[in-house]
């Protein structure tokens, strides 16, 4: 299931915050992004009502199973290209930047390719 990359980005910052934080909460999240509260809020609504994602009562909330999914496959994606952006000569900053967008439109045929020749070269 193809979903957007705003969504994409939600979920693997959710991912991060609960492996930096433990628990996450809308207000960490607008506050890692740099975005409104309100904007934050919709997102999530969309994004449990699509099954990714669990509020419970006092607002903490958890990735379900395709959530997660979704958020280890970005990540992936974001800190291998990154890294090898960075051990090609890219400084950090643009490396990160560029990752950040590949990251939601690369194949996943291509991304295994660049993951085994990474790989091979270590």
């Amino acid at each position: 299931m193809k979903i957007q990359e705003s969504a994409e980005n939600y979920l693997e910052t959710i991912l991060i915050l609960s492996q930096k934080n433990g628990n996450v909460r809308s207000i960490d999240i607008a506050n890692e992004l740099a975005f409104s509260k309100p904007s934050v809020s919709v997102a999530m609504k969309n994004l449990r009502n699509a099954g990714h994602i669990l509020v419970d009562e006092d607002g903490y909330i958890t990735l379900t199973e395709s959530g997660r999914q979704i958020a280890e496959t970005i990540y992936e994606r974001h800190t291998l290209l990154s890294d090898w952006f960075i051990q090609l000569g890219v400084s950090e900053k643009t490396a990160k930047e560029d990752a950040c967008r590949i990251e939601h439109v690369i194949s996943a045929e291509s991304f295994s390719a660049v993951k085994k020749h990474v790989a091979g070269r270590k």
